[in-house]
């Protein structure tokens, strides 16, 4: 993929970001080149961290004091130090909130390299039970102050993570626990496909924005001709508020699920959360309704503008982007 064709200009725009490293990196890892890469118009500080926690958090704390970031992105380690920067927007992703735990299963104790160049020239460093015991010590503050920071904080866990599994400890403490297709670490896939669209949400919240809504109803029809609808519900979301609506037999409650696990596989982050069940779409308030069976659950007498997907006007899912393309977000 060529990520320059995935930059977003304009997002994020004049606001900082914190990028929080994980276990053995640096600030120098390749996640925050694509980051700066892909988001041109934000500036993206990331420090190399000191391997002793307690170190590692007050110079966190000082470059928040300093450098008032608008958002804090970290990872595994870097995940479960940013959940500690209460009152700061922020997206922890794979999140290692037993790190101790983690390192002597998948390491052990010993010399270890950093896996990326650092500052201070440092290639190496020592793995001890004194310094296991440091993060367990600054791991069990964590969710002190979850209750107060609910709505700050997104926590992103890759399906096909073999190293930290810690979604069901977090949706103790937050609700906004997002799945995406992805292993541990990031890659550039992930942070275009999955994390940039979390970015536009907080992004949006911060700065005022409301979307033209947009409603996509999933149906046999549609998913048999699924063929680009995840690059188009993609392209979509950077200018519209993206809902799935499907109609589900009352009688058969089991199916809500499908549906949200179809969306979850098929469609990943962008809809999380934006999945509605519905069986009277003409009730539906909003301002796009994309239907392939708009004749179904009052489809034909939905209230906004009715793109009737599979009609001669919208054939494929490259006709529908380009109808939108011509509104502009209208």
């Amino acid at each position: 993929m060529e990520l320059y064709e995935y930059a977003r200009p304009g997002l994020m725009a004049g606001k900082t970001i914190l990028y929080v490293h994980g276990f053995a990196s640096s600030g120098q890892t390749g996640s925050v080149h694509t980051l700066r890469l892909l988001l041109p118009d934000a500036a993206v500080i990331a420090p190399d961290l000191p391997v002793e926690p307690e170190e590692a958090m007050t110079l966190l704390r000082s470059v928040v004091a300093s450098e008032k970031p608008d958002l804090v992105i970290g990872t595994s380690m870097g995940g479960m130090y940013s959940e500690l920067l209460y009152g700061i927007d922020r997206i922890i992703v794979n999140p290692a909130f037993q790190l101790a735990e983690t390192i002597l299963k998948n390491n052990g104790l010993g010399r270890r390299e950093f896996h990326n160049k650092r500052a201070d020239g440092e290639t190496s460093f020592l793995v001890t039970k004194t310094l296991l015991e440091h993060f367990r010590e600054v791991s069990s503050r964590c969710f002190a102050q979850a209750s107060e920071d609910a709505d700050k904080v997104y926590g992103l866990f890759g399906t096909r993570d073999n190293l930290v599994h810690t979604f069901d400890l977090f949706r103790e403490h937050y609700p906004q626990a997002v799945r995406f297709d992805g292993e541990h670490h990031l890659n550039d896939s992930v942070i275009v496909h999955s994390l940039l669209p979390v970015i536009q949400r907080i992004d949006d919240r911060q700065n005022g924005v409301s979307r033209p809504v947009l409603f996509i109803s999933l149906s046999d029809r549609l998913v048999n001709h699924s063929s680009g609808m995840r690059g188009a519900v993609e392209t979509l979301c950077q200018k519209y508020e993206v809902h799935i609506v499907a109609s589900v037999d009352y009688n058969c409650p089991g199916k809500c699920e499908e549906v949200f696990r179809w969306c979850e596989d098929n469609l990943g982050v962008p809809v999380w959360n934006r999945v509605e069940i519905c069986n009277h779409k003409n009730l539906i308030l909003a301002d796009y309704l994309i239907d392939a069976e708009p004749e179904t659950a009052g489809g034909q007498d939905f209230m906004g503008t009715l793109v009737h997907f599979g009609s001669d006007a919208f054939k494929t899912w490259e006709d529908v982007l380009i109808f939108f393309s011509r509104l502009g977000g209208q």
